[in-house]
């Protein structure tokens, strides 16, 4: 069960309205980098967490708090689109909100909304899920977060720069802070389930005996010429969960040429396929 008191979180002010920016904020909202997914991404997890019921209590915290940042930004969108231009007259106006923006604002902030924010993206395309990632592995799904907070925190450093507004400065100043944490939080998640040698290789559950062992800590190369591939920290030297030595190899390709049996009658195939 989900509660408001109807007050934000931060604070949400505009000293001047921009349709375009609100039409850019509309990425942070429904974008695959934005607050939607990041909300359902934790909830889903949440509601299929299995073991320990704190991390369950942390991703259902945690998204809580990224639905009271759609909030914000809806509430961020509203007032950039305060005096916007409502008509193609009003675009020829002399009013510098109204005057030179209509042909880049999201149409959909005016006959759909009547000047508010919507569940899409900055193109207009709405948000659909594509991007929640709940794997039911707490492992994979703290790794998801990770780049879920990086990618969003890169999106507000743009939308950030992209502004002069002192308010959507400061606003977009806490989202930062918040994702700066969330991407902590989930680290720290990690590595108290014993860093990245215990947490690795995901699912750490599968015993790695049962792997082929000539190929789970190879780097392998596919260069035409079959040359070595381009050497790193992933090529030599122990593996990042500890439990191997990294090598490197061109691939050479160990399996057959397929074969498959003829087509079978009544499958639409050629005659020549039977």
């Amino acid at each position: 069960m989900f509660y408001t008191d109807n007050k934000l979180q931060y604070p949400v002010r505009v000293e001047q309205p921009n349709p375009v920016f609100a039409r850019a904020l509309q990425q942070a909202i429904g974008g695959v980098e934005g607050e939607i997914r990041v909300a359902m991404q934790y909830m889903f997890q949440a509601w299929g967490a299995r073991g320990d019921p704190k991390y369950r209590d942390l991703l259902l915290n945690t998204a809580t708090e990224e639905l009271g940042h759609i909030e914000m930004l809806a509430t961020a969108v509203a007032l950039n689109l305060e005096n916007a231009p409502l008509s193609m007259q009003e675009e020829a106006s002399a009013d510098p909100v109204g005057g030179a923006v209509l042909n880049g604002m999201n149409m959909r902030h005016i006959l759909s909304t009547g000047l508010a924010a919507l569940p899409e993206n900055a193109n207009g395309v709405p948000f659909n899920a594509s991007h929640v990632y709940a794997s039911g592995n707490l492992g994979a799904d703290m790794f998801a977060n990770v780049t879920a907070e990086a990618t969003g925190r890169t999106l507000a450093v743009r939308l950030y720069n992209m502004t002069d507004d002192p308010g959507m400065k400061d606003m977009l100043s806490f989202l930062i802070a918040r994702d700066t944490m969330h991407q902590n939080q989930w680290m720290a998640a990690i590595e108290e389930m014993g860093g990245l040698e215990e947490v690795m290789p995901i699912p750490n559950s599968f015993p790695q005996d049962q792997e082929n062992q000539d190929f789970n800590y190879s780097y392998l190369g596919f260069q035409q010429d079959g040359s070595e591939p381009v050497q790193g920290r992933w090529s030599e030297g122990e593996s990042i969960d500890g439990n191997g030595q990294f090598s490197s190899q061109p691939m050479e390709p160990v399996g057959e040429e397929p074969q498959l049996g003829r087509a079978r009658p009544n499958s639409g195939a050629q005659a020549e396929q039977l």
